[in-house]
């Protein structure tokens, strides 16, 4: 996946975020979040983890992130010919 990939789910009804280059689909846990919906929807389609990271998340948080996993970010490259 590539990060303008990511970017087109940042709406409640398709939320994915990037932590640590991996990206998952939070859609199914906004109404679940601890910290409200507004947390992970500020952060849907782009990178976030630093806010993550900055929570200072348990170990079964971690462990919770991971069953949504979707893929990894891989970015796209062109190729110049001269």
């Amino acid at each position: 996946m590539t990060t303008q990939e990511v970017a087109e789910h940042n709406t409640n009804k398709s939320a994915w975020i990037i932590i640590g280059n991996k990206v998952f689909d939070v859609t199914k846990f906004l109404d679940e979040h601890p910290g409200g919906c507004e947390v992970l929807l500020e952060q849907a389609g782009q990178d976030g983890t630093e806010a993550f990271e900055d929570v200072g998340h348990s170990t079964d948080a971690r462990q919770m992130r991971d069953e949504y996993l979707v893929g990894e970010i891989v970015e796209a490259f062109s190729i110049v010919c001269q």
